[in-house]
């Protein structure tokens, strides 16, 4: 029974070991096609080894029977972002073909949509799964910021930075770790970053329309980090006195004779 458990926590780690090789095969096609040079080879290896260290290290953590489909589908938009990261760190370098790094975030950017719904499909939704997607999908936008940014300016970095910034705050201020209601504008908002760097990035539209385009992402994206960290401040960030204030000002409008039927219904339903 123990081998059997343990051979089945391998088989995650394994499909880890595969999606690494595929993603050395993926950049060897790129060396190949476009003469890739040493930072885009040095990019794509470093995001490689992290995916594949930080995915494995997670997976002996949680230690699930199966790495699941959906994850699968995620592990090969990871592959997909290692080959844009590795175009645009050659882009430093060379100007890669745009056809390409189009394509390749395109796809990823359509497959952003397909795992979540295998996950539902499938029942094999996990935090784990929320993870990984959440991160490549950040590490994305991270790039197409940087490659967007050496024609606009270094500002578009915010966009990419924005969601990392968030990170480092909450270990500073916890409140920030509370769990956010579900909100379809903020999925929209997130889903527009992808597509909105992807056009500006892809030189179809003039100079004009792109600053125009992306200055719009990031006020929005700006206008939904606001409105979410204020939502969590008002529901976990208020300290003590402000705690006090409220329930004296609660007092102040509710009748004693309100405060003591509720008195009483708590305590019934507390026996």
């Amino acid at each position: 029974m123990a081998l059997n458990n343990m051979y089945g926590a391998r088989l995650p780690q394994q499909e880890t070991m595969v999606g690494a090789g595929v993603q050395l095969l993926v950049l060897a096609l790129l060396g190949t096609a476009i003469g890739m040079g040493p930072a885009g080879w040095l990019s794509g290896l470093v995001f490689a080894f992290a995916t594949w260290a930080v995915l494995t290290r997670a997976l002996r953590r949680t230690q699930p029977r199966s790495f699941g489909p959906a994850n699968r589908v995620t592990l090969g938009r990871s592959i997909l972002v290692g080959g844009v990261t590795a175009l645009v760190a050659d882009s430093f370098e060379s100007s890669p073909p745009v056809s390409l790094l189009v394509g390749l975030t395109a796809v990823a950017l359509i497959l952003d949509g397909v795992d979540g719904k295998v996950a539902r499909r499938t029942g094999t939704s996990s935090a784990l799964g929320a993870r990984f997607d959440m991160e490549v999908d950040a590490f994305l936008i991270l790039v197409l910021s940087v490659y967007v940014g050496m024609s606009l300016g270094p500002w578009v970095l915010l966009i990419g930075t924005m969601r990392y910034a968030f990170v480092a705050a909450a270990r500073v201020l916890p409140w920030l770790n509370g769990e956010l209601p579900p909100s379809m504008a903020r999925k929209t908002v997130a889903a527009l970053q992808g597509v909105i760097l992807l056009v500006a990035g892809s030189g179809l539209l003039p100079y004009d329309m792109n600053l125009a385009a992306v200055l719009t992402a990031l006020a929005l994206l700006v206008w939904s980090f606001g409105r979410d960290i204020l939502w969590l401040w008002r529901r976990n960030g208020q300290g003590p006195a402000e705690r006090t204030v409220e329930n004296r000002e609660l007092h102040e409008r509710v009748p004693s004779r309100e405060l003591v039927s509720v008195g009483a219904a708590s305590a019934g339903s507390e026996g």
